[in-house]
């Protein structure tokens, strides 16, 4: 199971959710895990009856909400803890040291972290890191209207001393209220729709998506992409 990193205070689930929508589309069985202390996931994914911990079906994703670590996922699924979860990849959303180290992200095959440029996401961000026992290679998803080097710059100056590495890629997400419009209409719908987002915002998607999936799955990605943003 390949495990990939999201981390930061920054509300990224209806991102996390998307990515995974594409990856299932590409035929991987998909599990999202919100360990955050908000728990966005338990309100904008619909379930019959929501318990303190729970996995339920979305879109064809699987999402697991309330769990500190991969052995309370598979306590709750009836598996033996010696076994490995039965999925392709996990999606982890984690917003603070102990869910790094509880979902072993040191060993993901990618870590992202995901933050707009306000002070609270910035500094409250980056208090998940201050707890690294080892150097994290992470690439940077920002949140951004303009994007400049000066918002950068001063991310960089903020993380001078945590153990983390910046991988030379950054991916950019628009700030638009257009993009947030339609996630709050898809989130009333409990559905996951592409077809209204902006341009920007899917092409940051996809990106990501790539940068997760095997090679081979990077041909068809935009091809399967155009299909789900048909509706097909």
């Amino acid at each position: 199971m390949k495990k990939i990193g999201f981390i930061g205070s920054y509300d990224k689930t209806d991102m996390i959710i998307y990515i995974a929508k594409i990856l299932v589309a590409t035929g991987k069985k998909v599990i999202v895990i919100d360990s955050t202390v908000n728990q966005k996931a338990k309100y904008i994914v619909p379930v019959i009856k929501p318990t303190r911990s729970y996995v339920t079906e979305f879109e064809k994703i699987d999402v697991a909400v309330g769990f500190k670590d991969y052995d309370e996922i598979k306590a709750y699924l009836g598996m033996p803890l010696h076994a490995e979860l039965d999925y392709d990849m996990a999606l982890i959303d984690v917003d603070s040291a102990e869910g790094i180290e509880k979902f072993n992200l040191n060993q993901a095959i990618k870590n992202f972290f995901v933050t707009s440029f306000d002070a609270f996401s910035l500094k409250r961000g980056l208090e998940a890191l201050g707890g690294l026992k080892e150097v994290l290679k992470l690439t940077k998803v920002l949140f951004s209207k303009n994007a400049t080097k000066e918002e950068d710059a001063y991310l960089e100056y903020l993380s001078l001393g945590y153990k983390i590495k910046w991988e030379d890629e950054r991916v950019y997400f628009p700030f638009e209220v257009g993009d947030l419009s339609v996630i709050a209409e898809n989130q009333r719908v409990s559905k996951v729709k592409f077809k209204k987002l902006s341009t920007q915002y899917k092409e940051a998607l996809i990106y990501i998506a790539e940068q997760i999936s095997d090679k081979d799955d990077y041909s068809k990605i935009r091809k399967i992409f155009k299909q789900l943003e048909k509706g097909v």
